[in-house]
């Protein structure tokens, strides 16, 4: 079972989400919230698997939530869902955590299939902003805002995890990984889940801000 968080300033979002999701066996809605302070109290008390989380909300917004949520819940899984196509907002979420954004108009059967992928571990991003994504991650290894890792991780890495590396540089889902390499997404998973081991990296957008700001890839 799934749980998930709804946290969304409209009313008719917040209970149209609610309603479809809660329709879907294998998901359970834990609570459905107006505002950001409300989103970190029902966090605490609830503890969901996902949260679909408004970029814009009263008293605090969704980056701000994603900041903090991931610090003190880094296994929680953030999807923002918004209407706003905001490249700031768009970035700093998915540097502070965020496993996917989707804007709100995409289909309910998508939803769900980015839930079911954000609750496996994977990515879930918006085609229409990936190539954006991909550009910020390198104005952020231009910026020198990389990530370091210790020498001894690094020399770990094998050769088809390098090869794993270089295709999460460039903005790739995992299903798109496995079609360019011929391998099941199955086996993606696993040498992406070995790697952020190894490298001691949080997610794959760590993974791609540092193998980016290598420049050897």
């Amino acid at each position: 079972m799934i749980k998930v968080l709804i946290a969304d300033d409209q009313e008719l979002i917040r209970e149209s989400l609610k309603i479809i999701l809660l329709s879907k066996p294998d998901i359970e809605v834990t609570d459905a919230v107006c505002d950001g302070l409300e989103v970190i109290r029902s966090v605490r008390e609830k503890r969901p698997d996902i949260i679909l989380l408004d970029i814009r909300m009263p008293r605090l917004d969704g980056v701000s939530c994603t900041k903090i949520i991931k610090e003190g819940y880094p296994d929680i899984k953030i999807i923002i869902l918004t209407t706003f196509d905001d490249d700031e907002y768009v970035f700093n979420a998915l540097k502070y955590g965020a496993s996917g954004y989707l804007l709100k108009g995409i289909s309910m059967d998508s939803l769900i299939e980015a839930i079911n992928t954000v609750y496996q571990g994977q990515a879930m991003i918006n085609p229409d902003i990936a190539s954006k994504v991909l550009r910020f991650f390198s104005k952020l290894a231009v910026n020198n805002e990389t990530i370091y890792v210790p020498a001894e991780n690094i020399k770990m890495i094998t050769k088809n995890e390098w090869t794993i590396i270089r295709e999460v540089s460039k903005g790739k889902s995992n299903r798109e990984i496995a079609k360019d390499l011929s391998f099941s997404e199955g086996t993606v998973r696993n040498y992406l889940s070995n790697i952020l081991d190894k490298l001691e990296l949080r997610d794959r957008t760590q993974l791609a801000i540092w193998a980016i700001g290598r420049g050897e890839l």
